[in-house]
């Protein structure tokens, strides 16, 4: 049996919903079951039942601290090998991520996998297309950011969520290979040209400074976006590989329209 953890998050529901569509048979494991999936709370050890699953599809908890994540998947990882699973797909972050902020959870995270005894994929996902629409801040006069004309290999959830299925759905074939998967590059000028508006670049300092006064913000965040910012606009993140098309038999979904999209829906007055 296959399950997916995360299954009320977005990458892990889509996921679930790839393998349904494919005729293959998942449970989701959720803090929150809803009726059919299993509860599974990393935060609580003794909640952690993986008896009569075979491959664990291992969304990434990774909104807390370093520490926090770490253990959290640590604790996962136990479960595995106490209950037999026999292999791991963990979503961890693209290979140029080694940059931002919350990477180090992510390498360690493959590195507990690897030193397990499980069999196990690496599933290194590029930052999404709809998290860079969704970072652009609507002004009077357009959009601003502070990516400058940095590009970013974006990739779409969905792209994401259906390799996942594929590599879950067969996992043999996939055995102790780590894809690197991003999309094409695209930058913050070329979502405002296709909104058909200006893009105007802020400093890091200022965009820094905006983050540490947002109150809706955990106090992880301020940093890990900042360090988004950074990488993009220096050129760290545009690096695209083939991984994700060889993987999912097709052309990738247009990760411009998708954070174009993204965007247009934040806009003021467009809901």
């Amino acid at each position: 049996m296959i399950m997916v953890t995360g299954a009320n998050g977005r990458l892990a529901s889509l996921a679930l919903q790839e393998l349904a569509e494919r005729d293959v048979s998942a449970l989701g494991g959720t803090r929150s079951p809803a009726q059919g999936q299993r509860r599974l709370d990393f935060d609580d050890p003794a909640s952690l039942d993986l008896t009569g699953v075979s491959t664990l599809v291992l969304v990434s908890a990774g909104y807390a601290e370093d520490d926090q994540v770490i253990t959290r998947h640590q604790a996962v990882v136990d479960a595995a090998v106490r209950h037999g699973v026999s292999h791991v797909v963990y979503t961890s972050l693209a290979g140029d991520g080694d940059h931002l902020g919350f990477a180090l959870a992510h390498r360690a995270t493959e590195q507990l996998i690897k030193t397990s005894g499980l069999g196990w994929t690496v599933l290194r996902n590029g930052l999404y297309a709809e998290l860079f629409g969704a970072l652009l801040t609507w002004t009077a006069d357009g959009v601003e950011s502070a990516f400058g004309d940095g590009a970013l290999a974006a990739v779409a959830r969905a792209d994401l969520a259906a390799a996942a299925a594929v590599v879950a759905a067969d996992p043999a074939a996939h055995a102790g290979k780590t894809y690197d998967l991003v999309g094409e590059p695209i930058t913050a000028v070329g979502i405002a040209a296709s909104l058909g508006v200006a893009h105007r670049t802020i400093g890091l300092g200022e965009y820094r400074a905006r983050l540490l006064a947002d109150e809706t913000l955990l106090p992880f965040q301020p940093s890990m976006l900042a360090s988004i910012a950074t990488s993009v606009r220096h050129g760290f993140l545009s690096s695209t590989r083939p991984d994700l098309a060889q993987l999912l038999g097709r052309p990738l979904t247009d990760p411009l329209t998708v954070a174009t999209d993204t965007a247009a829906a934040m806009r003021p007055g467009a809901r």
